[in-house]
């Protein structure tokens, strides 16, 4: 409906009428802010800042206090009382806020307690002291930013004790995610229900200033994907690489000296076959820059020689470098196909992964990397690299290619060739 026809549909309602519009959540909700269908006992809600989780979790609250079945009582459980209060009661987009005049509860300050004109209630707690859920007992609970939470498994756990009232008691879990023990282990339950959302999902309701100068400024950033798009990121325990070195590793470009595309080719082709990992890096100063990840699955040769011919020209590389241990001339032969003017330098593995990526990584704790914009997937992979010499359980073509390339610009600088690796 539109223009005209919805005026004219908004002007011939009563003000009644435009009330209960107003008020319908489920006409003006997003899918993944109505509670999922399902057997669940748990709805986890990840998102990023702004993405609707409180209006979600209040909207919840709601149906549930007012519905033809009231639940009660409901458990309202924040960080702190301070944040309950302020953010899941009386905030914006908090209980009372969602409510209709006429079914809005009232709000018992000192007893941190919401009763509704048909009697149902809603207690608010703190997380930070699990101890006050010994005795209560709850139909229903909505916990927010239990990513948060300094004492979250505790609190949690003492919750469920509680959560013991009614037919079919089930919690709601607003959170941004964090790679927290507790959110880790909603995630891998089966009795847990997920939906994600993520800040530009909801921009509708955000202040266009907001979406221009925070959006702009982190997006594609470990800081954006986590806070903005609502992923949870966390590092391997024996990664060779962390976030943090990773960040560190964003800085101002400096003089650039010798560049190269450096290839770690599929032993096979076809949709199962492992990636192509193409990086691009140069020489900087003592160290080097990583340029592009231009990674290529499915990777069929021809494919993956085209790509890798197109970065030679496009960054204006010195020297394609190739490890050749699976498909020896191959490499060679494929990249002569296409361009056989493009200077090849093949090198061969004769150690492991995690051994050959060790000093690659020092090279980084010192300082001595930068990397451009836009090398999420590289960097995931990066974090994810284990003792394995997997990386989630796949081949590290991203890491491998890297390799090759720093080592040849910074590791190998004084030999003509990559040997002994």
């Amino acid at each position: 409906m539109r223009g005209a026809r919805r005026s004219e549909f908004l002007d011939a309602l009563s003000d009644a009428e435009v009330g209960r519009l107003v008020h319908d959540w489920p006409l003006w909700a997003r899918p993944e802010q109505l509670a999922p269908p399902g057997d669940w006992t748990t709805w986890l809600f990840v998102g990023g800042r702004g993405a609707g989780k409180t209006r979600a979790g209040a909207e919840w609250v709601r149906a549930l206090a007012t519905g033809p079945n009231p639940v009660s009582p409901i458990a309202l459980v924040g960080e702190t009382l301070d944040q309950a209060r302020a953010v899941m009661v009386e905030g914006v987009s908090g209980v009372l806020a969602v409510h209709p005049p006429a079914e809005r509860p009232k709000f018992d300050r000192g007893r941190n307690l919401l009763v509704w004109p048909n009697g149902a209630q809603a207690q608010l707690m703190s997380a930070f002291a699990p101890e006050t859920f010994r005795g209560p007992q709850f139909a229903a609970a909505w916990c927010d930013e239990i990513g948060k939470w300094a004492r979250a498994e505790a609190a949690w756990d003492m919750l469920q004790f509680g959560l013991r009232l009614g037919d079919n008691p089930r919690q709601l879990a607003t959170t941004t995610p964090r790679p927290t023990a507790l959110i880790k282990r909603l995630l891998a339950d089966k009795r847990t229900s997920v939906t994600r959302s993520t800040t530009a999902a909801n921009k509708a309701n955000l202040a266009p200033g907001f979406l221009e100068a925070v959006v702009a400024r982190y997006r594609g950033s470990v800081l954006g994907r986590q806070e903005l798009d609502g992923e949870l990121i966390e590092d391997r325990p024996d990664a060779l690489w962390t976030r943090t070195t990773l960040q560190t590793a964003r800085r101002t470009e400096c003089a650039l000296g010798r560049i190269v595309v450096a290839i770690d080719p599929p032993v096979t082709s076809g949709p199962k076959s492992d990636a192509c990992g193409i990086v691009v890096a140069a020489g900087e100063g003592q160290g080097a820059r990583v340029l592009a990840d231009l990674t290529l699955k499915p990777a069929p040769p021809l494919a993956w020689a085209h790509r890798a011919v197109a970065a030679f020209r496009q960054f204006r590389a010195d020297a394609v470098v190739a490890e050749v241990n699976q498909g020896g001339e191959l490499v060679r032969a494929m990249i002569a196909q296409v361009d056989a003017g493009v200077p090849v330098r093949t090198v061969r593995a004769t150690r492991g992964k995690w051994v050959r990526a060790e000093p690659v990584a020092a090279l980084y704790a010192r300082g001595l990397v930068s990397h451009a914009e836009g090398l999420t997937e590289l960097e995931d992979e990066m974090c994810a690299f284990g003792l394995d010499g997997l990386a989630d359980g796949h081949s590290p073509d991203r890491v491998d290619a890297l390799v090759w390339a720093l080592t040849e610009l910074v590791l190998d600088r004084n030999e003509p060739r990559v040997r002994g690796l």
